[in-house]
């Protein structure tokens, strides 16, 4: 997984795996999710990362018990 934030445009893009995108499905004006031809995700697109809360990730690490 690679997470990459486009501060200029307020963009955070997660790519979830390197399989070639087979077809993009928008989730509403900010979500947009990218499909491999298996039907995983493979790359989640967020729009106005900042306005929306979505950037910057909060991030909980923790020792597994």
């Amino acid at each position: 997984m690679r997470a990459t934030y486009y501060d200029g445009d307020d963009i955070l893009v997660v790519r979830l795996s390197d399989k070639p995108i087979h077809r993009e499905v928008s989730q509403g004006w900010c979500t947009h999710i990218s499909y491999a031809a298996d039907g995983t995700a493979v790359k989640v697109v967020l729009l106005d990362g900042k306005v929306t809360g979505a950037y910057p990730v909060a991030i909980e690490r923790a020792k597994a018990v």
